[in-house]
């Protein structure tokens, strides 16, 4: 028996599928709201199409997290570059985790 494929290409592309379909059964957003915010990640009005994938979908998450005053900009950049840094300094093979981040702080 064969094992389907995946319809994703990296673990973090399932945690944010995850994460989206989470906030928007915990009422975060609606999914008319999902499809507009998407759609403008995907077709921004001052800029070429960008390819419809999960990092659009992380856009798009980003945006409504700022929109609803729940994480804004300085605090996403903030996480993605500590997140950086624990990919960095986790040794290949092992999850990361943010505690491997050589600036967290306890």
């Amino acid at each position: 028996m064969s094992v389907p494929a995946s319809p994703f290409s990296a673990p973090w592309e399932a945690q944010v599928f995850a994460m989206v379909v989470s906030l928007q059964e915990s009422g975060l957003f609606t999914w008319a709201e999902w499809a507009d915010t998407l759609g403008a990640a995907i077709r921004p009005a001052d800029g070429p199409e960008a390819p419809a994938d999960y990092g659009r979908w992380l856009a798009a998450l980003e945006i409504i997290l700022a929109a609803r005053g729940i994480a804004d900009a300085d605090t996403l950049d903030a996480r993605r570059d500590a997140f950086l840094r624990a990919a960095e300094a986790t040794p290949h093979g092992l999850p990361i985790a943010l505690e491997n981040d050589p600036l967290f702080r306890r």
